[in-house]
This record gives C-alpha cells, sequence and structure tokens, in this order.
C-alpha cells in the first residue's frame, strides 16, 4: 500500500514503540506530536482516533489505533522487511499468540499493579491474565529455551512485548527475571531501537 505514513505521538507515550518498529522496517514517516490536555482532545485529532489517546497511524486512507493493532498492520504492509512470519506457519502462530499476550495479560496485570488492584485467588477466573505471577512465568518460560518469541527469528511481537516489559520492569511496576532483564537489555542494543529512543528523548521538553 502506498501513501505518507504519520505517527501521531507523544514522548511520554507507547508511541514510542510504534517509532521504535518503523525505524525497524525502515520506511519513511512523519511524526505529529500531540499534548494530552490539549491538541488530543482537539476535534481534529479526535477525527483521528475518537478516544483522544495516542498513538495512531495514518497510512494513505488507512488509520490505526491500538499499538499492537498498528504494530501488526506494519508488519503486514511492509513484508520486504521480514518482521512478520509468514502465514500459515508455526511461527505465525506464535506471533499472533505473544502480540496478543502483550496487549491483553501483560498490560492489564501491569495496570492493576501500578493501580494497586489485587486479584484475590478466587478472582481470578474472571481476570483474563489469572495472575501477575503467571504473565511473568510465562514469559520467562518461553524466553528462558529461545532468544525471540516465535524462536530465532525477531519479529514485531518482540517490539511490542519487548517494550512493554521494558516499561513495565524499570518502573518496578512488575517484577523482572534474569530471563526477562537480558531479553529486554538485548533489544534495546538493536539500532533502529537506540534510534528510535534517541528521537523521542530530544522531544522531551528539557527541565529548568
Amino acid at each position: 500500500m502506498s501513501g505518507d505514513i504519520i505517527l501521531y505521538t507523544n514522548p511520554y507515550s507507547r508511541g514510542r514503540t510504534v517509532r521504535w518498529l518503523l525505524e525497524e522496517i525502515g520506511v519513511p514517516y512523519h511524526v505529529e506530536v500531540l499534548d494530552y490536555a490539549t491538541t488530543m482532545k482537539e476535534p481534529e485529532y479526535l477525527a483521528i482516533n475518537p478516544m483522544g489517546k495516542v498513538p495512531a497511524l495514518k497510512h494513505g486512507d488507512a488509520i490505526v489505533t491500538e499499538t499492537a493493532a498498528i504494530c501488526t498492520y506494519l508488519a503486514d504492509a511492509f513484508p520486504d522487511a521480514q518482521i512478520a512470519p509468514a502465514p500459515g506457519t508455526p511461527e505465525r502462530a506464535a506471533y499472533f499468540r505473544w502480540l496478543f499476550f502483550g496487549a491483553g495479560p501483560l498490560e492489564a496485570a501491569g495496570v492493576n499493579q501500578a493501580l494497586g488492584v489485587e486479584v484475590k485467588p478466587e478472582q481470578e477466573r474472571m481476570a483474563g491474565y489469572g495472575s501477575l505471577a503467571r504473565v511473568t512465568q510465562a514469559l520467562d518460560k518461553t524466553l528462558s529455551t529461545q532468544p525471540y518469541l516465535t524462536g530465532d527469528r525477531f519479529t514485531a511481537a518482540d517490539v511490542y512485548v519487548g517494550a512493554s516489559l521494558g516499561w513495565l520492569m524499570g518502573f518496578k511496576i512488575i517484577p523482572g527475571t534474569p530471563t526477562l532483564a537480558a531479553y529486554v537489555g538485548k533489544l534495546r542494543q538493536r539500532p533502529a531501537a537506540v534510534k528510535a529512543a534517541a528521537l523521542d528523548d530530544a522531544l522531551v521538553p528539557a527541565k529548568a
């Protein structure tokens, strides 16, 4: 699909994850930096994302919101980047599994922990993630036997889950393990991750 790419973001948002993926793919894109209290709530942007949140992506006439959806879309829109496994393969199944594990159990468990929401043992059936311990154990078990979530190959699932893990562990919202720390550390050393972080860090206002 042809068309200009516009990333609507803020350096204090999950838009950092999308920028990282764009740098991995290596396609040109334009960034629109929005403010939480003002421009994200103006009619012009609400026409892009009625939730008034970032990130959002515009690619030609296509509009995508929700970070995991944006990552999935971009990986498929630019197959030459080879950042998504081929359809109908076991790797593709693992790819979708972990993308949506990141958007579901990992996100929910992390947010609840940050907000101080305690899920009692008898309530775990109601929580899609069960418990925070189960979430971290599932990731640790997989990454203790292979370098990336789908096996030996780095994919957009690693960008999404790796970025989420890095943020949650960095703020000590979820407990890290040696395996998860090594995984996040390895991902952060990728040239595209380093470049994307520097670009977003440059947008952070300097402290007086």
